[in-house]
């Protein structure tokens, strides 16, 4: 990584500290502070570099500064930056024509944050079960999947089965029917005249890279279809070139009613977000129903549009094959030796830790002292998801960090 030193005033542990009393503590994140980045690597305030394996959970599928992504985002900031949606601007068009090719989907509605798709997908569906199902006002039902993660708004954490997301924040809101993930039965049962949508995610990141069973999502989207529902996939975080295929269903050459984008689709470098759908689902909307301010802003459309321009010519998710075999094969390697189990498809892997080791937590710090940056999320399960521009000599000292700091229980 070729960048100039920081020049932070403050060290690391002075910026840690300043930070307690005055910022929300919503988050526990490791002791790194990052001040530069390229490519697959960061590096803090003190001039000392990591290899990035975590990838902003996914939004950084292409890498910190994408050369490409950067020069989209310098040449629109010359240009204009926000009208909000009083008016058209002239970025917008091309990024929504875009997004609907590259998912085979027909309209677009952009929005900002992965909540803010989920919660207007959520809009839409019930919207759409009222008018074109013909559920009764007020009685259309959701059913989603156990242990998913889709955001933390009011509304997501209503059907969240993650107790620190939701203790507190009750009352919640009612309409949903939460099923066990990877079981067409129990789905098949929760469906009725009711129900507007199933929404799952195609692989369930939060929860530890969960992969469902061969023909699941084939069947969600059988199930779906014979109900006359709409089958809503959350790709935002395995979506755009993660797993190896443009969107994680294409495994199972599925094509849902909605696909929900976000993460990836902003680059890392601005919030980018959309509700992509058949004509028919989204146009229940009217003026005034729905809304936001920076939704489709002309900065987030060029630099999305940049993104699809990127994942258009198949080299990244290519490389999310390619490299994804390296990664399993890495990993193989360590069962038996620190690592009880793991699941992987593409660049994103899930990794149970011996428990005797140590925590998903303790196991984030000791490879953050080696250099390499993780997150654990449940128990000792850790997350892989490294850029997609990873080199093969990155990722092979990343697995061999591991087994390192496994062997060695450098805690």
């Amino acid at each position: 990584m070729t960048v100039a030193p920081s020049r932070s005033l403050r060290s690391s542990a002075e910026l840690i500290r300043a930070e307690e009393p005055v910022l929300a503590h919503n988050y526990h994140p490791l002791p790194v502070v990052v001040a530069r980045a390229e490519g697959a690597w960061v590096e803090d305030v003190e001039g000392r570099r990591y290899l990035d394996m975590l990838a902003g959970y996914s939004a950084l599928n292409f890498g910190h500064r994408h050369p490409a992504l950067i020069e989209a985002a310098h040449r629109q900031l010359d240009q204009l930056t926000l009208t909000s949606r009083a008016f058209h601007n002239d970025r917008l068009a091309t990024f929504a024509e875009s997004v609907a090719a590259l998912t085979g989907l027909d309209m677009v509605l952009p929005m900002n944050t992965g909540a803010e798709a989920v919660e207007s997908a959520v809009k839409v569906a019930r919207k759409w079960a009222y008018e074109v199902k013909g559920v009764p006002a007020d009685r259309a039902t959701i059913v989603v999947a156990a242990d998913n993660f889709h955001g933390r708004t009011t509304t997501i954490v209503s059907f969240s089965t993650d107790e620190s997301a939701r203790a507190g924040f009750g009352p919640f809101t009612p309409g949903f029917r939460v099923v066990p993930y990877n079981d067409l039965a129990a789905l098949e049962a929760a469906i009725d005249e009711t129900t507007a949508a199933v929404l799952i995610e195609p692989i369930q990141g939060e929860a530890g890279v969960v992969i469902p069973d061969d023909g699941y999502l084939r069947g969600v989207r059988e199930l779906t279809a014979r109900a006359g529902c709409l089958f809503i996939a959350d790709e935002i975080q395995s979506g755009l070139g993660r797993t190896g295929r443009t969107l994680a269903v294409e495994h199972e050459d599925v094509v849902p009613d909605v696909v929900l984008l976000g993460k990836a689709l902003g680059g890392g470098i601005v919030p980018v977000s959309a509700v992509v759908a058949r004509r028919e689902v989204l146009q229940v909307l009217r003026p005034g129903e729905h809304g936001s301010t920076f939704g489709g802003n002309p900065l987030a459309a060029a630099v999305g549009s940049a993104v699809v321009e990127l994942l258009e010519t198949g080299e990244f998710q290519r490389r999310a094959q390619e490299a994804g075999v390296l990664l399993r094969d890495g990993l193989s390697a360590l069962v038996g030796k620190g690592v009880r189990g793991f699941r992987a498809r593409g660049l994103w892997a899930g990794v149970d830790i011996d428990p005797a080791i140590g925590t998903g937590r303790e196991i984030s710090e000791s490879l953050m002292r080696e250099g390499i940056l993780v997150k654990d999320t449940h128990g000792s399960t850790i997350r892989l998801a490294p850029p997609l521009t990873i080199t093969d000599e990155d990722l092979r000292m990343a697995l061999s960090t591991l087994e390192t700091v496994l062997r060695t229980g450098s805690l």
